[in-house]
């Protein structure tokens, strides 16, 4: 068992201690390290210092792991007077430095899209959104919380003194051999500001189209669209579930020197080397609708817009396509039926439509049964009522570990249908755009919803039964 100074020795100077006898201490350290650092432990604890070099890459990440491992504490000092001359240096005893640092780091570890810092009366709750659902992660006391928002008022180069408006600012880290850039809002509430921190990894790399889950049919369904030399790729859903990244891995799997590739993002998510990404800035005039128009000037064989949000958005993409583009855009509805009449609703003429659509991905986003954790049980009638199952399965569920957070999931996977415009489909577009007359033509053709696809992934043990009912709604696509 290692004494207190050799505990904060991984604190302190970031050195990774591995054993300790009565005269020695092994010490795992970066082949780069400051050997002064080295010799001060060495003073400190008057024993022999035996270090283990390894590459610094390898030992950022062993050291991101130990750190992470440690129980984040935050002493409640609610007689001491916190100035903000104490925040402004990065100091790592100062607690608001240390507890900032330590909560990304734990963070990044667990692959967390964000951060929420909420204030209450008595309280701050931390939590963490790991794989899209918001988990309670610590409590910070009230009386430490305005250092801590300082903290990140300061590394995003906010205003510290403004307490009664909104601020949005970005920080960029580096955490082990990841950059990770992180996007800062504070928002004034009743009891202090809430603060949410939104990471996004730079080196995160994108999705091939086999990565994303589709089955092997949609899967060829995909890669077809993807070949064709014009026309519009749709890809719908709600929020945050994955559209855009689906519409990376198709630009992925066409790009090529032969190919002149544009996007207009806001804001791009991905950087892919070979494609010109274009940022909307709405303060300037640089609208979706403005930035497609200067990119048909600039001679492009595939564009891809980040969002179809009003008419005239709509209409240049469809022109665009019928002009001889390959455009691929995303757009909020439901299923891929939908997306016809939302495209309608926005003042395309059917025939114009007929013409110029595709194909249309429709999807969600569902959580993965943690492999650490997983095991297999016997699901009630109930449950399998819910689903629409009347043969009797084996499901599996995670019973909860350090891995998964205690929550049984690790992960996320996209569930899909994939709507190919046939001419048939062609010409039942022109007639009308009603989603269930569509939806019942396209069934015709084998088109498979996505409820379908969902209760494989159930039934295989990719998924819970649970993750999909709260995904989609079994009558709405059976």
């Amino acid at each position: 068992m290692f004494n207190f100074f050799i505990m904060n020795i991984l604190k302190e100077y970031r050195i990774i201690p591995i054993e300790e006898t009565f005269d020695t201490i092994k010490l795992l350290c970066p082949k780069n390290v400051d050997m002064s650092l080295i010799e001060e432990i060495r003073f400190i604890t008057g024993k022999e210092i035996i270090p283990q070099f390894i590459a610094p890459d390898e030992f950022s990440q062993i050291l991101q792991k130990k750190l992470s491992e440690e129980e984040i504490q935050i002493e409640d000092k609610s007689e001491e007077l916190y100035t903000s001359q104490d925040i402004l240096f990065d100091d790592e005893s100062a607690p608001a430095v240390s507890f900032v640092n330590s909560i990304i780091i734990k963070a990044v570890t667990l692959d967390a899209s964000d951060i929420h810092f909420e204030p209450y009366e008595n309280k701050v709750q931390v939590r963490l959104r790991l794989d899209g659902v918001l988990q309670n992660y610590n409590i910070i006391p009230v009386s430490l919380y305005e250092s801590i928002v300082s903290r990140v008022k300061v590394l995003s180069n906010l205003d510290v003194a403004e307490k009664r408006m909104p601020q949005d600012g970005k920080i960029r880290v580096k955490v082990a051999s990841k950059d990770i850039d992180i996007r800062v809002s504070v928002v004034p509430t009743t009891y202090g500001e809430r603060v949410v921190l939104r990471l996004l990894p730079k080196t995160e790399k994108v999705l091939s189209l086999e990565e994303l889950g589709l089955i092997d049919e949609d899967l060829t369904k995909v890669k077809g669209l993807a070949k064709k030399p014009y026309g519009i790729i749709l890809s719908t859903g709600p929020t945050g579930s994955g559209k855009t990244t689906t519409l990376y891995s198709i630009l992925m799997k066409i790009r090529s020197p032969n190919r002149n590739i544009i996007t207009i993002e806001d804001p791009p998510e991905y950087q892919i080397e070979g494609v010109s990404q274009i940022q909307v800035n709405p303060k300037v005039g640089l609208t979706f609708a403005q930035g497609l128009r200067a990119i048909l000037r600039q001679d492009p064989d595939v564009i891809m817009i980040g969002e179809i949000r009003d008419s005239e958005t709509a209409q240049i993409a469809v022109q665009s396509a019928l002009t001889g583009h390959l455009v691929l855009t995303t757009l909020h509805t439901n299923d891929a039926p939908s997306a016809v009449a939302r495209l309608a609703d926005l003042g395309v003429e059917p025939f114009l439509l007929s013409s110029s659509l595709e194909g249309i991905i429709a999807q969600r986003l569902v959580r993965r049964i943690c492999q650490n954790c997983k095991v297999s049980y016997e699901p009630s009638q109930e449950e399998l009522s819910e689903l629409g199952i009347k043969n009797r399965y084996i499901f599996y569920k995670g019973t909860g570990c350090n891995e998964c957070m205690n929550t049984g999931y690790k992960g996320r996977i996209g569930i899909f249908e994939v709507l190919e415009i046939d001419e048939n489909l062609k010409k039942t577009i022109i007639k009308t755009q009603d989603a269930n007359l569509l939806r019942e033509e396209a069934k015709k053709r084998g088109f498979s919803v996505m409820f379908e696809d969902a209760l494989k992934k159930v039934i295989q043990g990719i998924t819970t039964a649970e993750e999909v009912l709260m995904a989609i709604k079994a009558q709405e696509n059976v």
